[in-house]
């Protein structure tokens, strides 16, 4: 039987994000944005009503509610604040990583710190300057020591948090002859000594959310700092990025629903020529747009969380619902934009920061060409 509805534990989980994005996180979202203040007292409530860890097993702190649950509580979030939301999305992958890939002593020593909020955040440390798209590309090389252990030598790119998170994924070649098959991974506590974060991104959007460069110099780790097989960081990654594709298409999804609501309410209240603005055709249209690919985003994104929590394969699901839902949002914040107007080009209405929020959707986890890509692949290969 086909449901549309979030069953009882999914609406727990969804409501209690919605309360928390309405009364903690929109009030202040502008003045994050201004001051590019980083949402630690934020992180800390969203620990305390377990969204730091929704897909993850209560023994390790979680909240065990499942993918969907996850996708719909990401979309609430992102609503109210999407620097909030890009720090929740990472923190759950990380901590999901963990549990799918990492020993029982990983599990026991990383994942409660994470949800718990101790940790602050998880960060995913993949991409290099030269290594984005193409991540086989990586020059980040890690050498093994006499006693088992290695060390660490490079740099990474555009790391989300790298700074602040307490647990970094690290993804670096120890075969530099094996293309993909030499790529392990490994994980690394922040603080460490030869870890350097470099300086914060003066990014577009997103500005309450740290973005920096890392450079690993004689970073050395323990023997048991691998995360997985050796040479089985590729596999990782790939696994990791799928789950984040469903977070940051939910994240596009909270943002472009935040744009249509303000334009609908904008549009009620804006009068010209002596009615509002929304008596017009063409303002009606664009709305009807937008909440019509916004709801078909949803769905998607739903579909491939769906595919993901019955254990079922769902790569080209979530890159249909990345790509669809971040294109579709940006659509949604470029019509609120339109129909603001001049206001909507000056930071005295909040569509300004969704628009410049929603741009990133279509470039991390992959772009939308490299989403193209993996779709049609799996069509090509004789995929349903």
């Amino acid at each position: 039987m086909i449901r549309f509805d979030l069953n009882e534990t999914q609406e727990m989980v969804r409501t209690a994000a919605a309360q928390i994005a309405t009364r903690l996180l929109a009030p202040r979202a502008g003045a994050r944005d201004r001051e590019r203040t980083f949402p630690l007292d934020e992180m800390r409530a969203l620990a305390e009503v377990g969204l730091l860890g929704v897909n993850i097993p209560e023994e390790l702190g979680g909240a065990a509610a499942g993918s969907v649950a996850y996708a719909a509580a990401m979309e609430e979030i992102a609503r109210a604040d999407a620097s909030v939301a890009v720090t929740m999305s990472v923190t759950n992958m990380v901590g999901e990583i963990l549990v799918r890939f990492g020993t029982e002593a990983q599990k026991r020593k990383y994942v409660p710190r994470l949800t718990s909020g101790e940790a602050v955040a998880g960060s995913f440390a993949l991409s290099e300057a030269q290594a984005g798209s193409d991540p086989a590309a990586m020059a980040t090389t890690a050498t093994r020591t006499d006693d088992g252990g290695w060390v660490l030598d490079g740099s990474k790119q555009w790391i989300s948090h790298g700074d602040r998170a307490g647990v970094l994924v690290v993804w670096a070649k120890t075969d530099r002859a094996a293309g993909p098959k030499g790529i392990s991974c490994f994980l690394v506590e922040g603080g460490a000594k030869g870890l350097i974060p470099g300086r914060h991104e003066d990014k577009m959007g997103l500005r309450g959310s740290s973005t920096v460069p890392l450079t690993f110099d004689g970073c050395r780790v323990g023997p048991d700092a691998l995360l997985g097989e050796l040479g089985g960081g590729f596999k990782i990654a790939l696994a990791a990025l799928d789950g984040g594709r469903i977070g940051i298409g939910s994240q596009a999804l909270g943002i472009g629903r935040a744009a249509l609501e303000a334009a609908r309410a904008y549009a009620k209240q804006r009068v010209q020529f002596g009615r509002p603005i929304a008596d017009n055709q063409a303002i009606q249209w664009m709305l009807a747009d937008s909440a019509t690919e916004l709801d078909a985003a949803r769905l998607l994104v739903r579909r491939a969380a769906w595919l993901k929590e019955m254990g079922r394969p769902y790569t080209r699901e979530a890159s249909m619902a990345k790509l669809y839902a971040t294109e579709a949002a940006w659509r949604a914040c470029d019509r609120a934009v339109q129909i603001h107007g001049g206001y909507g080009y000056t930071r005295e209405f909040p569509v300004e920061r969704l628009m410049r929020d929603v741009r990133v959707t279509r470039i991390y986890e992959g772009t939308s060409e490299i989403q193209r890509h993996v779709i049609a692949r799996a069509l090509l290969s004789g995929a349903a």
